[in-house]
Order: C-alpha cells, then sequence, then structure tokens
C-alpha cells in the first residue's frame, strides 16, 4: 500500500492547459474520487500518476519516492479501463495472468495467483473461456483480475464501468467497493458520475475547468 502525493502538476498541450497546477493527495488504502465533468483533466491526471503520460512540471510521489520520469512498470500500479481491454484470442486464465507471464513469475506461483484472483472475483467458472464468451459485466471482472494479480501498491481506475448498463453498473459498484475494502489498495477512480462518486469515495476531488 502507498500513500500518492502530487504537488504542483502542470500539463500543457501547445497553448492550451489540460492540467493547472494541481496538488492532492490520495490517502494510503483510502478509495479517492475524481469527480467532475469530461475535459476538465481527471484522466490527464490519472495517466500522469500511472507514467503514461509526463507532465510539464509538477511532481508525483508514491509511498514517499519520487517516480519523475520513471516508466509505468516502475511505478507498481495498475491501471483498468473504460475498454476492457482484454486479448481475444487468450482464455480468462490467460488474460489475468498476463502480467505475471511478462514479469517471467514462476509457473506454480502464476497458477496460484490466477485462481485466488478468479475466487476473489467470483469467476473461477470462466477461466477457459474466451473473452467473446462473456457477458459485459464479466469481462468487466476479468480486466479487474489483471489488474489484482499484479499485486500493486496503487490501482488507477479510469471510468471503468461506464461501458455496463444501468443495472449492472449499480451491482459492480457495490463490488467494487466491497473488493477495494477486502484488498486494502490505496485506489483512485475516475467518474463524470456524481451518484458514482458518492457511493464509491471515501473521498472526493472535485475537478473543474
Amino acid at each position: 500500500m502507498a500513500e500518492v502525493v502530487v504537488e504542483g502538476l502542470c500539463m500543457d498541450y501547445g497553448n492550451v492547459s489540460a492540467l493547472g497546477d494541481v496538488s492532492c493527495e490520495f490517502g494510503d488504502g483510502q478509495l479517492t474520487v475524481l469527480v467532475g465533468p469530461s475535459g476538465c483533466g481527471k484522466t490527464t491526471l490519472l495517466r500522469s500518476i500511472a507514467g503514461l503520460v509526463q507532465p510539464t512540471r509538477g511532481s508525483v510521489r508514491i509511498g514517499g519516492n519520487s517516480v519523475d520520469g520513471a516508466p509505468p512498470w516502475e511505478r507498481n500500479v495498475a491501471m483498468v479501463f473504460q475498454s476492457y481491454a482484454l486479448y481475444p484470442h487468450m482464455t480468462v486464465f490467460q488474460n489475468i495472468a498476463f502480467p505475471l507471464k511478462a514479469g517471467k513469475a514462476p509457473k506454480d506461483s502464476i497458477a496460484r495467483r490466477v485462481r485466488q484472483t478468479a475466487e476473489i472475483l467470483q469467476i473461477e467458472g470462466l477461466l477457459d473461456r474466451k473473452p467473446r464468451e462473456l457477458s459485459g459485466g464479466q469481462m468487466q471482472r476479468v480486466a479487474l483480475g489483471r489488474a489484482i494479480v499484479r499485486e500493486p501498491d496503487v490501482y488507477l481506475m479510469d471510468e471503468p464501468l461506464s461501458n455496463l448498463d444501468a443495472k449492472l453498473r449499480l451491482l459492480m459498484r457495490a463490488e467494487l467497493k466491497h473488493l477495494q475494502r477486502q484488498l486494502g489498495v490505496t485506489t483512485i477512480y475516475v467518474t463524470h458520475d456524481q451518484a458514482e462518486a458518492m457511493t464509491l469515495g471515501d473521498k472526493l476531488i472535485v475537478m473543474h475547468a
């Protein structure tokens, strides 16, 4: 687990400022929600923390250590995107195991951790299926599983429920909050949905303009 501290973060694209001097803290073990209208910089802030983009100015610390200039794979964060981003030719097991295989984890460790993750998400019976055989909710669980299995310091979630229908979103909100409590990992969650923000967050950070 790790606290995330952002100080004076700016992101300029030519004459356009996507982030203007943003400073905030994301508490160790908390679920913090970034909420605000489209175009206010929520995803840019999340991607800056992940190391997917390099800010123009400012700093990011994770667990007390500066990660300025560090590539994503050195930050020990896991990101869940709005699109499920599953590999269609791989089974659920292979999709969840992918980051462990990329990190050259031992085979027995991979099998154990994937099955533990599947049990947490209640998808043990889906491990041999391909993404095309899954519902939207099941695909979202697999995407979450791929993040969980890495055992990161921080989860970064960019509107992960927005592709689900209204009824399933309500169900997944409750499950996601329970899961975050169970794992106790620092989580930063982006949404423009105020009801979702109020339901999920231990803390809200409102962004505007």
